[in-house]
């Protein structure tokens, strides 16, 4: 599937070959990585830090088996009206509000001496950060977890799209501080402004919304609600080799990431270990990221000096790669090839670089800003949502040009 992202049409994930044989040799190599590494983490830096490797493999294995894509799922929306995975996300969000907003609301920390959301401000920097994303997931063939679970998953393509993401990351961090510094509002917070049981109600009331939505316009297109095909797979085969319906997916990766709340102090976050690796590799080659703006705090100076097995959003990609590969191996899916049209290719390169540059500029990506932010009760993560969605409708109507695919429906 050289032309579409590993998650882009669940009809195919569900109808895989239920005879393919389990890749045993990839599953022993990612239980065996699993094992050493979060010993050695834990070690490294304290056992959280281990802990946090491993949530970051359920995040790969959730976001596997489950086809869990962001881009694809607004995509097949904005082309055909299939609401499914977007009513996923709903229920992924509202699950997370559900055990986030009591946390926040009380500021008790978990296992770690504090907790924070991800609330952050909204400006200008926002609208146009989450509007390139937009545009970038859709060129791209993924989003931030899309492409670290896809990567891990055995897609060759979203290699190049991973590498334009950190490149783009590099670029971010060094033209934010001047993105940030335009016109913004500060950061509301809906549980701070309107307490627990409001927040809750208005959070959950706009999830029912935008649901109901989906089914409206879904029946209008189609006459009526799409059904999921037949999964190939049934009982414990279907459990371990996959596919996963989208509810055990939002209720997988709700849970880990209040894992993350709870082990880390903040929610789960992707795209500031992909500047943190550009970065230090620019610093080989004769930049000086450490006398940018936006390495200038302690604590961001002491991650850019230090290894980027101590960081816990690297730790947690890594993590995200592992549980991915062995998802994949479970479904005896792992095959990497490199079979991709010169067109994808350049879609690839310029879609991570927009995907790495918009991130920077608006706070984050779909996990740090739509999912945290929306998580931590973050207006930011709203605006973020509204300027991403109309990106996204702007990278579809873009994807044949580059010969990539928009799915519809067959009619039959």
């Amino acid at each position: 599937m050289p032309n579409r992202d590993l998650a882009s049409d669940r009809v195919t994930s569900q109808s895989a070959n239920p005879v393919s044989k389990v890749n045993l040799q990839v599953v022993i190599a990612a239980l065996f990585s699993f094992v050493v590494l979060s010993m050695y983490l834990g070690r490294l830096v304290d056992w959280r830090h281990g802990a946090l490797f491993l949530v970051g493999g359920v995040f790969g294995l959730f976001l596997y088996h489950a086809a869990f894509g962001f881009t694809s799922s607004w995509r097949v929306f904005i082309s055909d009206r299939r609401g499914a995975g977007l009513r996923g996300q709903m229920l992924l969000l509202a699950i997370a509000c559900l055990l986030f907003f009591p946390v926040l609301a009380s500021g008790t920390p978990l296992l770690t001496d504090t907790v924070r959301g991800n609330v952050n401000p909204l400006g200008t920097s926002v609208v146009v950060g989450a509007f390139l994303f937009g545009v970038g997931m859709q060129l791209g063939g993924g989003c931030a977890s899309g492409t670290l679970f896809t990567v891990g998953g055995g897609n060759s393509r979203m290699l190049v799209t991973l590498a334009g993401f950190i490149v783009g990351s590099v670029a971010g961090a060094l033209h934010a501080p001047w993105w940030q510094s335009l016109p913004e509002l500060q950061p509301v917070s809906l549980v701070q402004s309107f307490g627990l049981w409001l927040a809750l109600t208005i959070s959950l009331g706009i999830f029912g919304g935008i649901a109901v939505a989906t089914i409206v316009l879904e029946r209008r297109r189609h006459g009526r609600r799409l059904q999921a095909p037949r999964p190939s797979r049934d009982g414990w085969a279907r459990v371990l080799r996959g596919p996963w319906p989208y509810v055990a997916g939002a209720i997988g990766l709700a849970g880990a990431n209040f894992a993350t709340l709870a082990l880390a102090g903040r929610p789960w976050g992707i795209t500031s270990g992909f500047a943190l690796w550009g970065s230090k590799m620019a610093a080989t080659i004769g930049f000086e990221p450490a006398s940018w703006v936006y390495w200038s705090s302690p604590a961001r100076q002491a991650s850019l000096s230090a290894s980027v097995l101590t960081d816990t959003t690297s730790v947690m990609n890594f993590g995200i790669l592992l549980g991915a590969l062995m998802a994949a191996g479970l479904a005896g899916r792992f095959k990497p090839s490199w079979a991709v049209s010169g067109k994808s290719l350049v879609a690839a390169i310029v879609g991570g670089l927009m995907l790495g540059y918009g991130a920077r500029l608006a706070y984050g990506c779909n996990i740090g800003a739509y999912f945290s932010g929306i998580a931590s009760g973050s207006l930011h993560g709203w605006l973020w949502l509204g300027a991403a969605f109309c990106g996204s409708v702007v990278g579809t109507r873009l994807r044949p040009i580059f010969g990539m695919l928009v799915e519809k429906t067959n009619p039959s």
